[in-house]
Parts: C-alpha cells; structure tokens; sequence
C-alpha cells in the first residue's frame, strides 16, 4: 500500500477515538495478534483497478437502496463496499472490487467473496476475537487483507481508520486511488444507538482528515465541515 498513512502520523487520532469510546488498546492488540496466525502477505495486485482510479466507497446506510437509483456504475473505476452495502449492491447487480468488514454481520457473504477471487479486508479489533478465530480460518486468506486499528504488525496492516466505512475510504486511499465519491452515507442516522452514533461521528473526523490531507473536498462532507473544524478546535484546546 504505497500511499497509506504512516501509523506513527495516525496514532494519535486512534487513541483519542479509544479515550471517546472507552475501548482498551490491549483488547485490540490481542485481536492483531490472534489474526496475525492466520494472515498472509495480500499481494497488492489483486487492487489495482483503485491505483489512479474514481473509486466510489459504498456505506450500509438505510438510503442506500434509494441512492442507487442515481448511481452510474460505468462513472466509476472501483467499488470499496462496507459491510452489508455488499449484499444490496448485489440485489441490484452491481459487484464490487473491494469488501471491507469487520466480521459483524454478513461473514458468509465475505467467505464467498474470498473463496470467488474477490478480495475481503477483514478487520481484527478487540470486541470481534471470536468472529476472527471463527471466520478468518474459512476464507480464501490469499485473497484477504487483514487490518488492524493499532500498528500494523507482520502481515497484519493499518490502512487508517476505525469502522468499516471510513477503513473503506483509508484503503482505497492507500492504493492509491485518484478521487473518492461516497454513497450510502448517513451520519444522522436517528436508527442506530448512541455508541454507532459515536461512531458515525468519528467518521466524519477521520474522512475530514483524509480530505485535507488528500486536497480533496468529499461531497459527503459538504455542509458539514464548519461543525467539524468547530470540534477540532475544542479538541485542540481541551
């Protein structure tokens, strides 16, 4: 991943999502460790319709069904989907390049993927050791990118990133891609619990961080970045 984001320069936005969401370091680090039994070096070739790419990263947001109404697939060099957007992307037809999943839901659908030659980054964090012990050992793992959210340690990476959609966004990024379009996006999602609140709004952190860092404006972002420098200062200042 010759773009991706050095760990060292991506640490400290990891430990202030680990203070916000009370999550223990440890816990992670012991998920990198039990993954790192199964993973193999990914062979970078496997991704390389993202390097130079329009890669459009597809979230398991509820308006999703509706979005794809209006999604061009010929517009797009690549598709990054997280997590169950995989299976609607295929009630519609539509494959994708890359599945992004931290083995909370629809692992039998990241297994299939893996064993038809379609790569899976499988995510290894502290909650899911279970899922990883269990999962991991069925995939295709020359087909799979194994991730870690704390530094990277053998063949286990750390594209950048914390849940599955914006982790979908730091890999497609680190290879390489040119431009980044987003749908199935929905921060105020009034669906979901306040922890998946949280995180939701970590993630708009994260891409805002990325765009800046990339001299990229995400549309996704559009109206809502004003509140986002406003939280980034009281966190400078805290």
């Amino acid at each position: 991943m010759d773009s991706s984001i050095p760990f060292a320069e991506f640490e400290p936005i990891y430990e202030a999502i680990l203070a916000d969401l009370g999550f223990e370091r440890t816990a992670d680090e012991q998920a990198r460790e039990i993954a790192a039994k199964f993973a193999q070096e990914f062979d970078e070739r496997r991704l390389t319709a993202l390097e130079g790419g329009r890669v459009a990263i597809v979230g398991a947001a509820p308006s999703l069904k509706a979005e794809l109404r209006a999604f061009d697939e010929s517009a797009v060099d690549a598709i990054v989907a997280a997590s169950t957007a995989v299976d609607t992307l295929a009630d519609h037809g539509i494959t994708v390049d890359l599945m992004v999943t931290d083995l909370d839901k629809n692992t039998e659908t990241a297994r299939v993927l893996s064993h038809s030659e379609t790569p899976v980054a499988a995510h290894a964090h502290g909650d899911n050791i279970p899922a990883l012990e269990t999962w991991l050992p069925k995939f295709d793992l020359d087909w799979t990118l194994v991730t870690t959210q704390t530094a990277p340690q053998r063949a286990v990476e750390n594209p950048g990133g914390f849940s599955d959609g914006d982790r979908a966004a730091f890999i497609a990024h680190a290879f390489g891609a040119d431009e980044l379009q987003f749908i199935g996006w929905q921060f105020d999602d009034p669906s979901v619990g306040p922890l998946k609140a949280r995180k939701l709004r970590w993630a708009e952190h994260l891409l805002f961080w990325l765009e800046r860092r990339r001299g990229e404006r995400f549309a996704v972002l559009d109206e809502r970045r004003e509140a986002l420098v406003e939280d980034l200062t009281q966190l400078s200042t805290a």
